[in-house]
C-alpha cells in the first residue's frame, strides 16, 4: 500500500528548500523529527480541504476499515467524538428528536460536546457496578429505554471497549437501534485493532453507524492520531459532512508528523499486521492462564488488555508501584483494578518481565463491592451549568450543590456527577471511595 503523505515529507526534506514558512524551527533538528514537520506548503494538501495526498491516504484507510468513509484526526478521539455527535444531531434520521441516549461511562469530551452543541442526554445506567470504569448495557435495558421515549433519539452512544476492557454486544444493540429508527455511535477509542482480528470485532463490522478509534492507543501511531469512521449504512449526509464536522472542532494547524504516522500505519496494517496481532493475542491468552494459576483474578476483557482485580487489602495502585520497581509501567490503576495494554510491539521479554514482577498472589479475594449509582437530579442543562459561574469546594461540603464541571474518576468512566446535576449522598460516598477531594459547583 502506498504512503503518499510520508513520501511527500521525505521528498520535501530531500529537496533542501529554504523554508520561509511555518513552523519556526525551519526543519532544524531540536528533537530530531523537525525535518519532516511541515505546514500546508504547496503540494502538501490540507487536512480539512483534502483533495491530494491526504485524501489519497484517507482513501487507503477507508479501504482497510471497510467503511463508507474514514477520516483522520490529529487531536485524538476527543475531536472525533465531538464530530460524531454533531453529525448525529445535524444529519439525524427523519422522525428522531435532537437528544442522545448514552451509556453513562462517557469520556469528558462527550460532556463538553453536550455543552457546546446544547443537546439533552438520556443516560443508560448499569444494573449494578463494581467500578466507575464499566457501564454494561444489556439489550433489554436499551430496548426498554427506547420504547419508553416519546420519539427516537438522534443516536444511541456507547463506549466499547470500556477502560477495563469490557465489550458491549454491539451486533445486538445495533439491531435494536435500527429497529427504533435511530443510529448507533460507538466510542471505540481503545479498539482500532479489532478490525484486524479474524473474524473482525470492530463496531463498524457489527452494525455501528458512526465510530471513532484512537489509532495511537493500540496501533503504532503518534499520540493524537485517530480515525472518524462513517459506516456504509449510515445516512449519506454523514459521510458528506464528516470533514466539515471535524474542521468545526479541530485546529487549523494539524500535525503532519501525526498524519504521516497514520499514513505509514496503513501500509503496516495491509501487510503482516493481522498475523502479528493473532500471535500477540495468543501470547496474552497464555499469560492470563499463567496468572490465574498463580492466584490472580484476571477479568474478562478485550483481546489486547490485561485487567487484574486487586486482592483484599492490596489495592491496584500498590500493584502498580510493585511493577514500577521492576521496570514495568501499567496503563491505569485504582484501588480495585490494575490495567495493562498490550500490542504486537510488546516483545516476549516484556511479557517475561511483567510475569516476574507480578509473581504469585497469596492474598485472598473477597466478593467485589457493588458501588452506589449517583443518579443526581438534573437542575440545569449541561450547557447552562458549564457556562455558569463556578467555585471549587471540598467534596464533603458539596451535598445539595449543583455540579459545575463533570467529576470523573478517570476517562472514560461513569461521571460521579455531570454538570447541572444536584450532588446527592451517593455521590459523596463515591467521592470518598475514589479519593476525590474537591468539586466544582455553581456559585
Amino acid at each position: 500500500m502506498d504512503t503518499p503523505i510520508y513520501d511527500f515529507l521525505r521528498r520535501y526534506n530531500g529537496a533542501d528548500m529554504a523554508r520561509f514558512h511555518m513552523p519556526g524551527h525551519k526543519g532544524r533538528p531540536f528533537l530530531g523529527c523537525e525535518p519532516l514537520d511541515i505546514t500546508e506548503v504547496h503540494g502538501a494538501d490540507a487536512l480539512y480541504e483534502a483533495d491530494g495526498i491526504i485524501a489519497q491516504s484517507e482513501a487507503n484507510a477507508t479501504a482497510l476499515f471497510g467503511s463508507r468513509r474514514t477520516l483522520y484526526s490529529t487531536e485524538g478521539s476527543s475531536q472525533c467524538i465531538r464530530a460524531m455527535l454533531y453529525l448525529a444531531l445535524t444529519c439525524r434520521p427523519s422522525g428522531t428528536a435532537p437528544f442522545i441516549v448514552a451509556a453513562r461511562n462517557v469520556h469528558k469530551a462527550f460532556v463538553y460536546a453536550a455543552a457546546l452543541l446544547d443537546f439533552e442526554v438520556v443516560w443508560l445506567w448499569p444494573e449494578e457496578s463494581s467500578s466507575l470504569c464499566a457501564c454494561p448495557v444489556s439489550p433489554e435495558n436499551l430496548e426498554k429505554t427506547l420504547a419508553a421515549l416519546p420519539a427516537p433519539p438522534a443516536a444511541v452512544y456507547l463506549t466499547s471497549p470500556d477502560y477495563l476492557g469490557g465489550m458491549a454486544d454491539i451486533a445486538t444493540l445495533a439491531k435494536i437501534c435500527h429497529a427504533h429508527g435511530t443510529v448507533l455511535a460507538v466510542d471505540n477509542a481503545h479498539g482500532a485493532y479489532l478490525r484486524f482480528l479474524s473474524p473482525s470485532r470492530h463496531p463498524l463490522d457489527l452494525g455501528a453507524d458512526l465510530c471513532c478509534d484512537s489509532a495511537h492507543k493500540t496501533l503504532p501511531v503518534l499520540t493524537g492520531g485517530a480515525y472518524l469512521h462513517i459506516g456504509k449504512c449510515a445516512p449519506a449526509a454523514m459521510a458528506e459532512r464528516a470533514k466539515s464536522a471535524l474542521a468545526l472542532f479541530g485546529s487549523t494547524s494539524p500535525s503532519y508528523l501525526t498524519m504521516a504516522s497514520l499514513d505509514l500505519c496503513n501500509r503496516y496494517l495491509a501487510e503482516d499486521y493481522p498475523t502479528r496481532l493473532a500471535e500477540t493475542v495468543q501470547r496474552l491468552f497464555a499469560l492470563r492462564e499463567t496468572l490465574t494459576a498463580r492466584g490472580w483474578r484476571v477479568e474478562d476483557s478485550d483481546p489486547l488488555r490485561l485487567t487484574i482485580a486487586a486482592p483484599a487489602g492490596f489495592p491496584g495502585t500498590a500493584l502498580a508501584d510493585r511493577l514500577r520497581q521492576s521496570g514495568v509501567e501499567c496503563e491505569y490503576a485504582d484501588r480495585d483494578f490494575l490495567v495493562l495494554m498490550v500490542t504486537p510491539e510488546n516483545t516476549p521479554a516484556d511479557f517475561d518481565r511483567l510475569l516476574a514482577a507480578l509473581g504469585e498472589n497469596r492474598t485472598p479475594y473477597t466478593l467485589p463491592m457493588s458501588l452506589p449509582l449517583a443518579q443526581g437530579k438534573r437542575a440545569w442543562s449541561i450547557r447552562e451549568a458549564l457556562f455558569a459561574p463556578q467555585e471549587t469546594v471540598p467534596a464533603e461540603k458539596a451535598l445539595g450543590r449543583v455540579c459545575g464541571a463533570p467529576t470523573v474518576a478517570c476517562p472514560p468512566a461513569i461521571p460521579i456527577a455531570v454538570s447541572g446535576e444536584v450532588i446527592g449522598p451517593e455521590a459523596l460516598a463515591l467521592f470518598r471511595y475514589y479519593g476525590v477531594e474537591t468539586v466544582d459547583v455553581l456559585k
